[in-house]
């Protein structure tokens, strides 16, 4: 549909509509938020890339490791570090996916600012999409602390019982 209304179009008349530096503006204005709303997520997702390299990193010290008795301490500690590389994998995947989606909208939003589409409904519904994918990412980041907090929790417990054994 978007390909058809570009191609009926005379290149004048599109020339035309993309000329005016008002209408370039205002789509610049309108792209701010998103724009930056695209920063914050890349800093959160270098936040979550992060802790997700160094679980990454932990596990497979953990299974390199030689097989003497702190070894054997260190391995109880993989199922809690696989469910926090699974929820920090899932946080960095909805928040790419998030990203993608919103630079989706910019892209739509330039495009509607120029083609005679109908093209909000669709940048409604795209902004409604990352936002969910937003808030999925970042609910598995919370997970994936949760279950880190949890974890040194339970480790200090134990530490506080072997001593007071």
């Amino acid at each position: 549909m978007l390909l058809d209304v570009l191609i009926t179009l005379p290149g004048s008349e599109l020339l035309e509509r993309t000329s005016s530096s008002l209408r370039v503006q205002q789509v610049v204005q309108l792209s701010l938020a998103p724009a930056f709303l695209l920063a914050g997520i890349g800093a959160v997702m270098n936040v979550m890339t992060n802790r997700l390299i160094w679980v990454a990193n932990k596990i497979e010290r953990i299974l390199d490791a030689g097989e003497d008795g702190d070894v054997t301490a260190m391995r109880r500690e993989l199922p809690a570090l696989e469910k926090r590389r699974v929820f920090a994998q899932r946080a960095v995947m909805f928040s790419t996916a998030s990203a993608l989606a919103i630079s989706v909208v910019i892209v739509l939003l330039f495009i509607s600012a120029f083609v005679y589409a109908p093209l909000g409904t669709l940048v409604a519904m795209t902004w409604i999409i990352s936002m969910g994918l937003l808030v999925a990412g970042l609910g598995s980041f919370l997970m994936e602390t949760r279950t880190a907090a949890r974890r040194n929790l339970e480790r200090m417990r134990e530490r506080r019982d072997s001593v007071a054994s």
